[in-house]
């Protein structure tokens, strides 16, 4: 049986497919029809809901993607619907504002707007410090435009809820571990005896990419285990030798270490899908799908990142780049799953770029993202390490390019060498997201500007 907490109550569902979205069980079950199905991509942001789990003694808030989200994944938590806010027949002040403002027209987007602005009034998950416009760039309005949306964000600045009540009720809660063809460990130990038991399961951490496969490919998942829940891989460990983060952490979550780590890395991680996608969407989850086009390997990759892979009580560590074999197979044996992922902290001397080129700033896939990490002693390149995501099957280091350039000097003709070599490299296919010709010749160039960034580039 799954449960969760609706509005101060404890609501029951006695079954459950793995494949049951949030969004459907809401609509259907629940008729609470303020969330809407736009995109069933976790695009548009027009299911947005808010999700609150245990935090201690507090409850911590974040916005998700209701379409893409399984229904055993709010299993043990909260959730708050747009029908939420105005359950004592009176608007919630993100509500007034957005209709004294005239922030709606057709209404279909109103609901994901107003529910991802309440979540930074509550200052919810990925939402402290950050600009009402990055809140919302998850959300699609066609007809209204932002301005009255922005404004209505701006005059409700985060103020967090009491939330007592909430916790008293999850505390009631025992999450279940498993129903009808799916399974929730809550230890890493759990799942590495789990599958053993189960090598062919389907691994669901955040669902962002899993949920499509549903969603829009109207696929079956079979046996799922789900392991967003799992504390210890939910650490983040910053130490002087640099970060180790768990598989199952999020975006979100691990945004601040990052940038901490190198600003390019921050900035990287803000274009990574909406807040909504990033709230749930996992570091492990984007290494271990093996996708070509994921914004985060290729920056790991520069960096010199290490992965931790477990099968049972047994672990193997390798660099991150020997885990992509060929599109869609990666190093990784039946009964075996990613762990973590060490990045060690650059070098002094280290100058690092990190650059993602798409058609839209926010909310787009990468046509090509490129990540450079060169050390450098008295104007002499004494290491380089160049990777890039969307120029071939896997993302990829440029051992071509990183020859043009280690032991040379830092000047506009080593790196036009370097620039010329990528076609040794790589030969990348054409889609909607750009021609091959494109992608080298956007490649070279953002080697080529190295150049014209000296003041940009970062040391460390």
């Amino acid at each position: 049986m799954i449960r969760f907490v609706l509005d101060g109550e404890v609501i029951d569902v006695a079954e459950a497919a793995p494949t049951d979205t949030l969004l459907d069980h809401l609509r259907n079950a629940l008729r609470r029809t303020g969330t809407k199905e736009g995109c069933a991509e976790g695009d548009c942001g027009a299911c947005t809901v808010v999700v609150g789990e245990l935090d201690g003694d507090a409850v911590k808030w974040r916005a998700v993607n209701a379409c893409i989200l399984f229904l055993p994944m709010v299993d043990g938590k909260a959730v708050v619907t747009v029908e939420s806010l105005a359950r004592y027949a009176a608007l919630h002040p993100v509500q007034r504002a957005m209709a004294d403002g005239h922030g709606s027209q057709c209404g279909f987007c109103t609901p994901g707007f107003v529910m991802s602005l309440y979540g930074r009034s509550i200052a919810a998950l990925g939402t402290e410090g950050t600009p009402v416009k990055d809140v919302i760039a998850g959300n699609l309005c066609r007809c209204t435009g932002y301005g009255p949306i922005l404004a209505a964000g701006e005059a409700n600045p985060p103020q967090p809820a009491d939330a007592s009540e909430t916790a008293d009720l999850l505390r009631s809660i025992a999450p279940a571990r498993a129903g009808r063809e799916w399974f929730a460990p809550r230890t890493s130990d759990e799942l590495a005896a789990l599958l053993i038991e189960q090598p062919d399961a389907r691994l669901v951490a955040g669902a962002t990419d899993v949920g499509l496969w549903v969603t829009k490919g109207l696929g079956e998942l079979g046996t799922t285990i789900f392991i967003g829940d799992i504390p210890d891989l939910r650490m983040i460990e910053d130490g002087p030798n640099g970060l180790t983060i768990g598989a199952a952490v999020r975006y979100s979550e691990a945004k601040e270490a990052l940038a901490r780590l190198h600003p390019d890395l921050g900035e990287l991680v803000r274009r990574i899908g909406g807040l909504q996608v990033r709230n749930a969407g996992t570091i492990g989850g984007n290494i271990a799908n093996g996708s070509p086009i994921g914004d985060m390997p290729p920056a790991l990759i520069a960096l010199g990142a290490e992965l931790v892979l477990r099968r049972g009580g047994e672990r193997r560590s390798m660099p991150l780049e020997t885990f992509f074999l060929s599109y869609g197979k990666q190093d990784r044996r039946p009964g075996e799953f990613v762990e973590s992922v060490r990045i060690p902290r650059p070098a002094p001397g280290t100058r690092i770029r990190i650059v993602k080129l798409s058609k839209r700033f926010d909310s787009d896939i990468s046509a090509l993202c490129g990540a450079f990490a060169i050390r450098l002693e008295e104007e002499r390149i004494v290491e380089a390490r160049v990777a890039f995501g969307g120029m071939a099957g896997i993302p990829a280091r440029a051992p071509a390019c990183e020859a043009a350039l280690a032991g040379k000097a830092w000047c506009e003709a080593t790196l036009a060498a370097a620039a010329e070599a990528l076609s040794q490299d790589y030969r990348p296919l054409s889609d909607l997201r750009g021609s091959a010709g494109y992608r080298l010749t956007a490649a070279a160039n953002l080697v080529r500007g190295l150049a014209f960034e000296r003041e940009s580039l970062f040391d460390v």
